[in-house]
């Protein structure tokens, strides 16, 4: 493995485009550029250590920053290269990468002409990012985790995982205590930074669900849930039971789109059980239909919280969840 194959461009402490002249010593920060299979093979080989996002803001400080551009038509680099409005003399910033149609372009970017509607992955001073990024007519795309594979602690993470798998699979404990612990020895033994770990969280969506379960409590003890079962046994009475437990669904699937799931369950499954009484049936189906009914909240995006997070992201509005999430739940009572 040689350098030439990394296409390495800077050494903490040196000159951007310098950094090939540079003898490298002990505690330097080297930055590389190229596949994330051929960085980890050379750290492999050079007996390196990959340097985290903690470790880059201590040497680096917060002077050097990562960030993505999108290229709209007529801007300056369009139709030139990085080289040829000389980015990184003028402006000390660095273009990384190239993305085209889905298409990624690590190798001699710098000489690359760019068009419109590639994505640029670009380094450069935090404090004039922006500035460069608006000189070269490009729109800054929102900061999106970039991050390399360490194969080193890959093993032991997914071991860990494995694990809180296997003892939640055997009963040993719940899965969330499982997944739970699991999470804090990530944190303890440096697989994951803490700092990451409360990024990661979605705290919006933790308050929903905090001020969504006690509405379950409510329904049971102000009589609302007697009500709906009073009223589904006249609506089916003389039906047969397979009609029963198709009602009993599409109420659950209903009071799931509006509330939380565990809440959807704690108010449904009261009903099931006095159903499957005044039926004298086995109460296990109709538990179970409103097991699986309550998880299936796919016309809201606030019947859960998966609906709730990609909501943002993925630009969706509040109709697109109805149009595509009544024929799920269609398909799921069929």
């Amino acid at each position: 493995m040689t350098l030439r194959s990394l296409a390495w461009f800077e050494v903490v402490n040196g000159w951007p485009g310098t950094a090939r002249r540079e003898s490298l010593r002990s505690g330097d920060l080297v930055v590389v550029e190229g596949a994330a299979s051929a960085i980890d093979a050379f750290i492999g080989a050079s007996g390196l250590e990959h340097a985290g996002r903690n470790d880059r803001i201590q040497l680096l400080g917060k002077s050097q920053v990562l960030m993505e551009a999108v290229v709209p038509s007529g801007a300056r680099i369009a139709g030139r290269s990085a080289r040829d409005v000389r980015l990184a003399y003028r402006h000390g910033a660095m273009l990384l990468g190239v993305a085209r149609q889905g298409q990624p372009f690590r190798e001699r970017v710098r000489k690359l002409p760019i068009r419109a509607g590639d994505v640029l992955l670009l380094s450069g001073p935090e404090d004039r990012m922006l500035d460069i990024i608006a000189w070269l007519g490009c729109l800054p795309l929102a900061e999106r985790g970039l991050r390399l594979l360490r194969r080193r602690k890959a093993g032991l993470a997914i071991g860990l995982f494995a694990i809180a798998i296997l003892a939640a699979s055997t009963g040993l404990v719940y899965l969330p205590v499982a997944l739970a612990a699991a999470a804090a020895i990530y944190v303890v033994l440096g697989l994951v930074p803490a700092s990451e770990v409360y990024e990661s969280v979605e705290w919006p969506v933790i308050v929903l669900l905090g001020c969504l379960i006690p509405i379950g409590g409510a329904f049971e003890s102000s009589g609302c849930t007697a009500l709906i079962a009073n009223a589904v046994l006249g609506w089916t009475e003389g039906m047969p039971v397979v009609l029963v437990v198709v009602l009993l669904m599409l109420i659950t699937m209903t009071l799931s789109d509006v509330l939380n799931n565990v809440a959807t369950a704690l108010i449904a499954a009261p009903i099931a059980l006095e159903l499957a009484n005044r039926l004298e049936v086995n109460p296990d189906a109709l538990l179970m239909a409103v097991a699986v009914a309550a998880s299936c909240a796919f016309l809201t995006p606030i019947g859960h919280k998966n609906n709730t997070i990609i909501m943002g992201p993925g630009g969706y509005r509040f109709g697109d969840y109805w149009r595509m999430g009544l024929p799920l739940e269609v398909l799921v009572v069929a």
